[in-house]
């Protein structure tokens, strides 16, 4: 994939945009609004050539790989949910804010739309198509952190620091992964797994 600065940038404005949408705007729940946005950015992704730089096999090592990263992901966080309780006050109340966001919502429609959409959708935009366009642009190492700040700011919005910090583990979690395979399979399980799990199977809070 050739970077495309004129291509790039203005779809991470446009993921600013629909992330404050997804945060900040009390219209729709807010599952269905960053399954949407999720989704606008897997489709950017997919029509600038994401998946044919990609490798997608999704083949018994790397759905078993990516199984066990997204386990070892969760204990990150209860760690991190353990530490952070201890050492921030305000900790668990925003926690409590980020899984109340989608209160009301079917807990098997969520684990779905985790599992099956905004999960892949997200590989394949924020490592499939930015962190590797930058990478392309700017070095491995550079384009890897850079992708990570973004993907971490777009996070601010919500004006939780609990969500930014998630966000800035996740997000170098997955991207040290993509430069570890360089491919989206596996961190398309990874993610999708995880995300299914902490938000609807077994949450941390």
């Amino acid at each position: 994939m050739t970077y495309r600065p004129g291509i790039v940038w203005p779809a991470v404005a446009l993921a600013f945009v629909l992330w404050f949408f997804s945060f900040s705007m009390e219209v729709l729940n807010f599952w269905i609004k960053i399954t949407l946005s999720a989704s606008i950015l897997g489709v950017i992704a997919v029509r600038a050539g994401a998946l044919k730089e990609n490798t997608l096999r999704f083949d018994p090592r790397a759905v078993a790989e990516g199984i066990l990263l997204a386990a070892l992901l969760w204990l990150v966080f209860w760690t991190g949910h353990f530490v952070s309780s201890l050492v921030f006050p305000f900790a668990p109340d925003q926690v409590g804010a980020i899984y109340g966001k989608g209160q009301g919502f079917s807990t098997w429609v969520i684990f779905l739309l985790l599992l099956f959409v905004t999960g892949p959708c997200e590989e394949i935009f924020w490592r499939g198509y930015l962190q590797k366009g930058l990478m392309e642009r700017f070095g491995r190492w550079q384009g890897f952190a850079v992708a990570t700040t973004i993907y971490t700011g777009i996070h601010l919005c919500s004006l939780n620091f609990m969500l930014v910090g998630a966000a800035a583990v996740a997000g170098a979690f997955w991207g040290l992964l993509y430069l570890r395979y360089g491919r989206l399979d596996t961190l398309i399980v990874c993610h999708s797994v995880w995300s299914a799990f902490i938000f609807a199977v077994f949450p941390i809070s």
